[in-house]
């Protein structure tokens, strides 16, 4: 079936399902077939489950027709392969034969009890390294705005394949800003909520406390809504912050209060140069304008990073070194992933120190908050590169790129606190550019009903790639 433009959004197949206007299987087969159309040239998933999705939509069809209600219903997701969906590898954009997994972790439990039809796994650049999801063990994942570009990454899969229109929604994941660098380059909402908002199990943490898996959708309330699904603690996890208030889908709904916003274009601290591209900092600034033409009042502020640096390092990348041993086959790593396992290693003893520096950085830049509410902030420094622009021959060259393009959202790993992309415009070329609300600990419901009230002036949801893609979903069938 042809899939209307009105059914791309995750609460439209929702209420479509519900309302027996189109069947999960419909759904889920279109999907898989956008997906199949499109590999060859987006290059999305690493891993994709026909049969066993085709089975769970029939299941949810029968449960449809019987009455049955839950959030997601029959609706096709795609998950990022570096998390464990029992009968699946989890290779995290490695090379080399791994085993299926044998159980589901907490979050795809919670994302099939919901009902949702998983419907595979997207690709991911090794460890989720780098803003750009390129590999040998996949080949290169593009932007469905124009296939010559990156769509960023880590979580580059999930984001090409919600652009495109190939599923509704995904979940990624954000240790350094991999759900919200993507998001920015090819214009969508992402978020990344509170350090443990989703459960981390079956183990306590990942990346020492850096990543937090998260949403990405074509609106706020779409994100809303799978985030509301994804949340909640498991007893194995770290971090367990408290519940909010209201369902993250009811804020979605809420005019946030006047809120006082600190516009900050300054790049934190990174040890190596970094500049905020003019096309970037005019989108910021407009988007500024935007909220204080909706009564808020944005003034200058900037957080006092730091040398933050200094704590994120060891924690990153002793956890490579970590993955590294995760692998059928070391030696088939990127020659830059064992270079940085290496330095994870020579780094390890520091990680003690790395997280006991954590309440004294929460507590300087957490000091902005006592002026502002939210802070606005570039999403990265850059529009979306050209592919293998940021790919470099060595791991240096390739630091030295990604930080120059992204210096802006590993800080808000480093405290864990909640982060969400909303689309800036796009360039004269037509590419997406990217702006980040951040907030204080535990604040993604004031987040949302920003990013909400925002999107409807903003409309980003409205713009769509090139006709590729249209093309790719009318005749996909």
């Amino acid at each position: 079936m042809r899939v209307p433009d009105d059914l791309l959004g995750l609460r439209a197949q929702v209420a479509a399902l519900a309302t027996g206007a189109v069947s999960s299987r419909e759904l889920v087969g279109a999907a898989l077939d956008r997906i199949q159309a499109t590999q060859s040239t987006l290059n999305a998933f690493r891993r994709l489950r026909p049969e066993a999705a085709l089975a769970a939509a029939d299941d949810a069809d029968r449960l449809l027709s019987a009455g049955v209600r839950l959030p997601l219903l029959g609706v096709p997701i795609a998950i990022k392969d570096d998390t464990d969906l029992a009968g699946e590898p989890t290779a995290f954009g490695a090379p080399g034969d791994f085993p299926p997994k044998p159980t589901d972790s907490e979050m795809v439990r919670k994302l099939k009890a919901a009902g949702a039809v998983i419907v595979g796994k997207t690709n991911t650049p090794e460890f989720g390294q780098w803003p750009f999801t390129e590999g040998p063990a996949f080949g290169v994942t593009r932007n469905p705005w124009d296939l010559d570009y990156t769509p960023g990454g880590s979580s580059g899969g999930a984001a090409a394949a919600v652009a495109a229109g190939l599923v509704a929604a995904a979940v990624g994941s954000d240790g350094a800003g991999s759900v919200r660098i993507p998001a920015a380059w090819t214009n969508l909402v992402g978020i990344k909520p509170q350090r443990g908002r989703i459960s981390s199990a079956p183990v306590p943490e990942q990346f020492n406390g850096l990543t937090a898996f998260g949403p990405l959708a074509l609106t706020v309330a779409d994100a809303a809504l799978l985030l509301d699904v994804l949340s909640g603690s498991a007893p194995v996890d770290r971090d367990r912050p408290p519940a909010p208030d209201e369902p993250f889908s009811v804020s979605a709904s809420r005019v946030p209060r006047r809120l006082r916003i600190g516009l900050s274009l300054k790049v934190p601290y990174s040890g190596m140069p970094a500049h905020l591209d003019p096309l970037v900092r005019s989108a910021v600034e407009r988007l500024a304008n935007v909220l204080a033409g909706l009564g808020h009042e944005v003034v200058p502020a900037d957080p006092t990073y730091g040398l933050l640096g200094v704590i994120f390092l060891p924690r990153s990348l002793e956890a490579i070194d970590d993955w590294t041993h995760r692998v059928p086959d070391p030696e088939l790593l990127d020659v830059r992933t064992r270079a940085n396992a290496r330095t994870g290693r020579m780094l390890r003893p520091l990680l003690l120190a790395a997280r006991t520096a954590e309440p004294v950085s929460r507590w300087r830049i957490g000091r902005i908050f006592r002026d502002v509410d939210v802070v606005l902030a570039p999403t990265t420094a850059v529009p979306p590169p050209r592919v293998g622009e940021l790919n470099r021959p060595t791991a240096w060259e390739t630091d030295q790129a990604i930080v120059a393009a992204c210096p802006f959202t590993w800080p808000w790993n480093v405290l864990g606190w909640p982060a969400i992309n909303v689309p800036a415009g796009l360039t004269p070329a037509g590419l997406p550019m990217g702006a980040q609300l951040m907030g204080p600990a535990n604040s993604e419901s004031l987040l949302i009903s920003l990013a909400a009230q925002l999107e409807a002036v903003e409309r980003w949801h409205e713009r769509r790639p090139g006709d590729r893609f249209d093309e790719a979903r009318s005749t996909a069938a």
